[in-house]
């Protein structure tokens, strides 16, 4: 019952008001859960631009402290500011995202990177749509193109960490959203533990950024790595992935979970249902939906799709 989110603007440039939009898809798929709400917005580019969240056994005074401590070992931080359960840091981005995630796990305990990059700013939190807009201002935020997840909990606990989106981490600027169930998830989960990569949760939908992240690794493009996870996941799932230069969608052969795609002069629009596009677009385009089995590509720079 999650409701899942994307938008990419045309128009060119990034200060377009891209927050604003997710925010009114999102709310219009706020009855599909009620327990979390998210997005992923990629602005301008930056040196760096972390989100992590602080741990919660000590004041967020200290814990800012700690982690800016940390971090100092690793990266150069140029700007930094509590936003509501984060430390937001401008970083020089010079350094590492494997070395700067384990420098944080190993020194401060309960923190977790939950965005990195040059563009991928996320922000989540337990609660509805209108409650993330009241907390972070969701719609004051502009940038080129994201996406956005409501979540209902059906198995995993509810809090900051397995909410959605989530970040694919090791790799800078890559987020996902997920509706459904990838049934084989514990097989996949277990192969990738045995190889060293680390899950951040228990929510089946982390393991989307895992596979990407390890296609990615392996020389694939984030097409084609996309493309064979329609035979590599089981299951009934729609899920979209953003980067800083792409916005994707993904359906799984059976065409279980909805997903609704619209596509003008001006924006590409995705959504679980078709009403989260006309209460924030409006009513003049057409919407479709794609066929089981498909995913399309959108490039931010020249807004044509690769379709399989």
């Amino acid at each position: 019952m999650c409701g899942i989110v994307g938008f990419l603007d045309k128009r060119g440039g990034t200060e377009r008001p891209v927050g604003r939009t997710l925010l009114g898809m999102l709310e219009a798929l706020g009855c599909r859960g009620p327990d979390s709400a998210g997005i992923a917005l990629f602005g301008p580019p930056r040196g760096g631009l972390a989100h992590v969240k602080l741990p919660e056994d000590v004041g967020p005074s200290a814990a800012a402290t700690a982690v800016l401590e940390a971090v100092r070992d690793v990266e150069l931080v140029v700007r930094h500011e509590i936003l509501g359960a984060y430390l937001r840091l401008e970083l020089d981005g010079s350094g590492d995202a494997t070395v700067l995630e384990r420098t944080l796990r190993e020194r401060v305990p309960g923190a977790e990177v939950v965005s990195l990059g040059k563009r991928l700013l996320i922000v989540k939190q337990v609660g509805s749509p209108r409650q993330l807009e009241q907390t972070y201002g969701i719609s004051r935020l502009t940038g080129s193109h994201g996406i956005g997840h409501t979540r209902l909990s059906t198995e995993s606990r509810v809090d900051l960490s397995h909410s959605q989106p989530f970040w694919a981490h090791g790799v800078p600027d890559l987020a996902t959203v997920h509706n459904g169930h990838i049934t084989n998830y514990h097989k996949l989960r277990r192969r990738y533990e045995e190889r060293g990569y680390r899950f951040f949760t228990e929510n089946d939908s982390e393991v989307i950024g895992v596979y990407l992240r390890d296609r990615l690794a392996a020389g694939l493009s984030l097409e084609d790595a996309l493309r064979s996870s329609l035979d590599d996941f089981d299951g009934s799932f729609s899920y979209l992935a953003a980067s800083a230069d792409r916005l994707a969608y993904v359906k799984d052969r059976y065409g279980f979970k909805p997903l609704v795609v619209a596509e003008t002069d001006d924006f590409v629009a995705i959504a679980t249902e078709e009403i989260a596009l006309r209460q924030a677009l409006g009513h003049d385009f057409v919407a479709r939906e794609p066929a089981p089995g498909t995913m399309r590509v959108w490039s931010v720079a020249s807004s044509v799709g690769a379709r399989t």
